[in-house]
């Protein structure tokens, strides 16, 4: 089994955000990045286990610039086989994903994983558009994947319930919370990513779609206000006509 997982970067939670230029770039200076967490602990790890049990092998995919290979180096660490590059800045969700859907296509893939969206974009679309290119399935927040030969049965959490899907490979699945539980790489493990192959392949000719015109930070929250515990009264009317809660 051929498992292709798509890992892109985001800024640690704890990098604080600024914006440069009249606030058409993002600040990276003294950012600190990770792997995406919905790429790592869910898609990544998932696909690792699928592989323990299945046998194969796990690649994982990345749109970026060098500037990216300490954290696709991390994801060689948690015990992916080999990476891929695509060499360039990654541009929107459409162009993302065409870059992957490219290299998928003339390498034979059973299952493209990605994480069901970025923490700095939330986007969730990347998922989408691949399978699209691929003219695959295309299975969304999924929450737990299991494999009997070549067919998959699949759980998507909804309101009230669970959806049970089942298919044939090749699809593309994007993983939500519950789909696996977060490894932390070990020494051996970070030694070996050192050798672990890590291609690095030009982009496809394809224009991005989606220019960014401006960022915003969201506005700073008001003040607490403070309420007598036996002036009831007071809470329920700030809760009704001020928060609009009630």
């Amino acid at each position: 089994m051929k498992l292709l997982v798509c890992i892109s970067k985001a800024p640690d939670t704890t990098s604080k955000i600024e914006f440069t230029d009249n606030d058409t770039k993002f600040n990276e200076s003294g950012v600190q990045y990770i792997v995406n967490p919905y790429d790592e602990w869910y898609a990544l790890v998932r696909a690792l286990e699928l592989k323990e049990q299945n046998g194969g092998s796990v690649t994982t995919i990345t749109v970026g610039t060098a500037t990216d290979d300490s954290i696709i180096r991390k994801a060689l660490a948690i015990g992916a086989d080999n990476a891929v590059r695509i060499d360039s800045e990654a541009g929107d969700a459409y162009y993302t994903a065409f870059q992957i859907a490219e290299y998928a296509k003339s390498n034979g893939f059973d299952i493209v994983i990605t994480g069901k969206e970025t923490i700095n974009y939330n986007g969730s679309q990347v998922g989408g558009m691949i399978a699209e290119l691929l003219d695959q399935p295309f299975i969304s927040l999924a929450t737990n994947l299991e494999m009997d030969g070549t067919t998959a049965t699949i759980n998507i959490e909804m309101v009230g319930g669970v959806e049970v899907v089942e298919l044939d490979t090749p699809f593309v699945v994007s993983a939500a919370k519950g789909m696996a539980e977060q490894r932390i790489p070990n020494m051996r493990g970070i030694m070996a990513a050192r050798t672990k192959p890590l291609e690095v392949l030009p982009a496809a000719p394809c224009d991005a779609l989606v220019s960014f015109e401006a960022y915003e930070l969201p506005p700073a929250k008001s003040d607490c206000k403070y309420v007598d515990p036996e002036n009831m009264a007071e809470l329920v009317d700030l809760l009704h006509n001020e928060a609009k809660v009630i």
